[in-house]
């Protein structure tokens, strides 16, 4: 049956051959025995006119875009500095709130009498600086009286000694005599220098130092109750969202314990993305990006590019794009997904030119264009394709003229007038 079916197939497309040939012989030879013909026929080839065109820029696609993540400018735990029963919570998962705002409030009772203990220590310490100070005063004022004591009795015993000198030369007074006054003379001497080295040596000691050092750390210790005592009321690190805080009023939390909740600042707010290396070549070099909501195309803005990776991910093998958005008005939340325009419009405006103009020679592309009086014959390099259309990457610029049709007919730098001219039908005898 199949064999059949293919010989009476054959037969039918030989049939069909040869009704195809006597067609075209009696075509000929109704050409031959037309009145006037000398018994040759003859076919005209006319080539296609030489016509040209200004290239110009054409819009080749649509911008380029990718998806990309709405995320928190900045994400900042939440953490507990202190120790206790949690008494009050202010605020809930979710709400928006500003950097300082009390979150919770935990029982601080024993951080206030810690900061009672401290005042009253540092009042002690003060206290005991102030008598340290006043003792200081006092003390060498009695030493001071004292040098003064025994300069006064110096000056005394040197009179007396001069004297009784006096009297010794004159024969009224006795050696004894003499000798009990220089006695007494190296007496004054030593006392008054004894009184001078005790005072020199209170002036060079510092008797109020260890009162001193004491009412300063009595300080610190308060200075650290009180700011502890502020640990009891846990703030807002930062403005924006409260998330993952579940704190309940009766909890007892722990500074160990680590986070317990997280505000995610949006405003500014970013839009991430990971560029392949292609896409990267794309934005390098750019300051900013357009970027809109899928759900509403129309409304399109413009974000500052605040970060671009400088180097691949060894993971993902892409480059992490930021861009910072200001969000004044909390619209943008994050988890959202927009789309991000890597090129813009006027960028797809580029120089491309009817596909059929391009004679390809191997693996190279090739065009004419007339240039000063000549038709000059340009390697070009070609990118995107849209419908009749070729970008053009190299080789011809937004304004030339372009040789569209007759560019096979051409050579490299043929006047334009000698291929302007009518060109004479090509004659190919017709078989008889």
């Amino acid at each position: 049956m199949i064999n059949d079916s293919s010989r009476k197939r054959k037969f039918k497309y030989r049939s069909m051959g040869v009704i195809a040939l006597l067609t075209a012989a009696a075509v000929l030879a109704s050409a031959c025995s037309a009145p006037g013909s000398k018994g040759a026929a003859t076919v005209q080839l006319t080539p296609k006119a030489i016509k040209t065109e200004v290239v110009k820029k054409q819009k080749i696609s649509n911008p380029i875009e990718q998806v990309a993540d709405v995320a928190a400018g900045t994400t900042l735990d939440v953490v507990t500095k202190a120790n206790g029963e949690v008494l009050e919570v202010l605020k809930k998962r979710g709400e928006y709130v500003e950097k300082g705002e009390v979150l919770f409030v935990i029982d601080d009772k024993d951080a206030v009498s810690a900061k009672r203990k401290s005042e009253l220590a540092l009042k002690s310490a003060q206290e005991s600086l102030q008598q340290a100070r006043d003792n200081k005063v006092n003390n060498r004022k009695d030493l001071a009286d004292n040098v003064t004591r025994s300069q006064t009795a110096l000056t005394n015993a040197q009179q007396d000694y001069n004297k009784i000198r006096n009297d010794y030369d004159a024969g009224t007074a006795v050696q004894h005599q003499v000798d009990q006054s220089k006695q007494a003379l190296d007496n004054a001497q030593m006392s008054l220098e004894a009184a001078q080295s005790k005072l020199a040596a209170f002036d060079n000691s510092d008797s109020i130092s260890a009162a001193q050092t004491q009412a300063e750390s009595a300080s610190l210790s308060l200075e650290d109750a009180t700011r502890s005592l502020d640990n009891y009321q846990v703030k807002a690190p930062g403005s924006g969202v409260l998330t993952d805080f579940n704190v309940v009023v009766g909890q007892t939390v722990a500074a160990a314990a680590g986070k317990v909740g997280q505000v995610q600042q949006i405003d500014p707010i970013k839009i991430k993305t990971e560029l392949t290396e292609s896409n990267y070549q794309l934005v390098k070099g750019k300051q900013e990006l357009v970027y809109y909501n899928p759900d509403s195309p129309d409304k399109k803005g413009t974000a500052k590019i605040s970060y671009l990776a400088p180097i691949m991910s060894a993971a993902t093998k892409t480059y992490t794009l930021e861009l910072e958005v200001p969000n004044a008005d909390h619209q943008l939340q994050p988890g959202n997904r927009f789309m991000v325009q890597l090129t813009t419009e006027t960028e797809e405006q580029v120089v491309a030119i009817p596909t059929l103009s391009v004679i390809r020679e191997e693996s190279d592309t090739f065009v004419f264009v007339e240039q000063n009086g000549q038709y000059m014959k340009r390697k070009v390099k070609l990118g995107r394709i849209s419908g009749e259309n070729q970008e053009v990457l190299e080789g011809v610029k937004d304004g030339e003229n372009l040789v569209i049709t007759g560019q096979n007919t051409l050579k490299d730098g043929q006047k334009v007038e000698s291929a302007s001219a009518s060109p004479a039908p090509t004659t190919t005898p017709a078989a008889k």
